[in-house]
């Protein structure tokens, strides 16, 4: 089995347009969470999301690309574009961009959940808007191209110039992640890649927010502090937008290279509770958990930092903790634990793989950032939860990713030595 390390990075997220705007910004414990800016959310329930602020599409896609494209496909690109100049693998100058050789057989795995529901919405609305009962509105011919999950990883595809694997994945909350696993699988079976995988939403339109709204998932918290992962107020999670890609490669064909590695991709875990489909079950992701430690040979006494899903449901977080537990014993409460979506809202597939990101970040600087908002544990949320910047030696970190349908999915990253 070959071994599978990360080479590249590139991010579009509330908390910054790259991933190094980003991580700082998560590091100072920033909120990237504001007033909904992409509809008037202004009667409804829920008005507050996790926006891209100042993204320009331009600097990545040409005029006609965009008008085709719907956000979620967009920034994807962005991401994609970012990470592979980061791992060396293109030159890109405002929307143009040469690739290397290297890339022609690589691949792209890109997760989303809810793919381009915004441009359904906006094409949908043409239609009950309209008041001439005679003439229907015209319906873009890009409608259903540019809306299904895929057509994520064929953009970035063609602008890249990939022309080996490409897959789309959508596993709920958990297809970033799981996006990221797939890729370390097919690296590690021995295709030569490099892969270029993680995950990319557009979520914040009226369908997602009152979709997710009215089915109780959402906070009724309409200011930067509603979402609070392990609180004993938090209330539901905070809707948001954005992109997370990496690049995965065979660690040999990386040191050939002589490009920077930022960790290795250790074990992966997926599994289904098979259960109820919204009711997420400790066990289940106690089982991917442990079969990522299986699969990268390794005790639950090795783990030095946990990147926990925490949504900030009343439920979720309750679960992720027991599932922690089921796992470690009497070590949970000794392995800090850190939620990103403090921070940032919940992107969807995104987040598992910003989070992916900011686990690598993490070990590869020694820091972990903090869980913002929480301002008193629930008393069934007991573990070691980081509240403000901490510095610490980490060496194999887990970051958990878990979705409606009882879908699990779980990576374990080491950190490589100097």
């Amino acid at each position: 089995m070959e071994r599978v390390v990360i080479t590249g990075i590139g991010a579009v997220s509330p908390l910054g347009n790259s991933i190094h705007d980003s991580w700082v910004a998560a590091k100072a414990g920033l909120s990237g969470i504001g007033p909904i800016t992409r509809f008037n959310a202004s009667e409804m329930r829920w008005n507050v999301a996790g926006e891209l602020r100042g993204f320009d599409a331009g600097e990545y896609l040409f005029i006609k690309e965009i008008n085709r494209l719907d956000p979620f496909a967009r920034y994807a690109v962005a991401a994609a574009t970012m990470a592979a100049e980061d791992a060396g693998l293109i030159s890109h100058h405002s929307s143009l961009i040469t690739h290397h050789s290297s890339l022609d057989l690589g691949g792209v795995i890109i997760g989303s959940s809810r793919g381009g529901i915004g441009t359904i919405e906006k094409e949908l609305q043409k239609i009950y808007q309209s008041h001439d009962t005679h003439n229907s509105p015209h319906i873009s011919a890009y409608v259903m191209p540019s809306t299904t999950i895929s057509m994520a990883s064929s953009t970035v595809a063609q602008k890249l110039g990939i022309k080996g694997y490409c897959l789309g994945i959508s596993n709920a909350c958990a297809s970033g992640t799981n996006a990221i696993g797939e890729a370390y699988r097919l690296i590690r079976a021995g295709y030569q890649g490099p892969v270029l995988c993680g995950g990319a939403e557009a979520p914040v339109c009226r369908l997602c927010v009152e979709g997710y709204g009215i089915s109780g998932a959402l906070s009724r918290v309409n200011d930067p502090s509603a979402s609070k992962p392990f609180d004993r107020t938090r209330d539901g999670f905070v809707i948001a937008e954005g992109a997370c890609i990496l690049v995965v490669e065979n660690y040999e064909n990386a040191l050939r290279r002589g490009i920077r590695i930022y960790g290795e991709i250790a074990g992966y875990g997926n599994t289904t509770d098979a259960v109820h489909q919204t009711i997420p079950v400790p066990e289940g992701e106690a089982r991917a958990i442990k079969r990522a430690l299986d699969e990268a040979g390794l005790k639950p006494e090795n783990i030095d930092y946990i990147n926990a899903h925490g949504t900030s449901t009343p439920l979720g977080d309750k679960t992720e903790t027991k599932a922690i537990k089921i796992v470690f014993g009497e070590k949970a409460n000794r392995i800090p634990v850190s939620a990103v979506k403090s921070m940032t809202g919940h992107m969807l597939a995104a987040s598992g793989a910003l989070e992916s990101a900011f686990t690598l970040m993490s070990m590869k600087e020694g820091v972990i950032p903090p869980t913002i908002n929480l301002k008193k544990s629930d008393p069934e949320c007991d573990l070691d939860y980081v509240t403000e910047l901490r510095r610490v030696e980490i060496d194999i970190a887990l970051s958990h990713s878990f979705g409606f349908g009882g879908v699990n999915a779980v990576l374990v990253f080491r950190r490589l030595s100097a």
